[in-house]
């Protein structure tokens, strides 16, 4: 799952909830010994990347530059709602202390880790430009470890009009 991906989440409009990125690596556990990936995103100011979480995946989410990025964060219920339930996270190393529905706002160079199950939707703060977003995880699988919160469409379809240049991650299967 290397490579360009596009989504709008289902939503229809990429400018309001969409995430452009590229993963630069991934480990595949079944093939070899790499635990690590790793992903830039860019995301423009009130593009939402929706609420989610990972199972498996822990991940240090990046503001590599640009704008500010806006988190939102919950921890999950043992039911995967969201948790009343105050709790920890790691902002460049010190831990912080997040209300339920609490937003962090990373500024150019900050970094959050985020352990397995907690919520987080993330956004570009308006009015400071889009923002360049790097991620650093365990091994990513889109496929089967994203627990999103309300049901979107992770790969959309696209009409395609002529080959592509660059194929899209979802698009190995069909083209490889």
């Amino acid at each position: 799952m290397l490579g360009w991906d596009l989504t709008d989440f289902g939503s229809g409009d990429f400018s309001k909830r969409g995430l452009m990125l590229f993963s630069l690596r991934n480990g595949n556990p079944k093939k070899d010994r790499k635990v690590y990936a790793e992903k830039a995103m860019i995301v423009e100011e009130n593009q939402e990347t929706p609420m989610h979480f990972h199972w498996k995946k822990m991940e240090d989410i990046i503001n590599r530059g640009g704008g500010n990025l806006i988190l939102e964060l919950y921890k999950s219920d043992s039911n995967e709602g969201y948790s009343d339930h105050s709790f920890l996270v790691k902002i460049d190393g010190i831990i912080r202390t997040v209300k339920p529905g609490g937003s962090v706002v990373l500024t150019p160079g900050e970094s959050i880790c985020l352990e397995q199950c907690i919520y987080h939707r993330f956004y570009g703060e308006e009015g400071k430009g889009k923002v360049f977003v790097g991620e650093v995880s365990s091994v990513n699988d889109d496929s089967t470890d994203n627990r999103f919160y309300a049901e979107v469409g992770r790969f959309p379809d696209i009409e395609e009009d002529e080959a592509p240049l660059y194929l899209l991650v979802s698009d190995y299967p069909n083209y490889l």
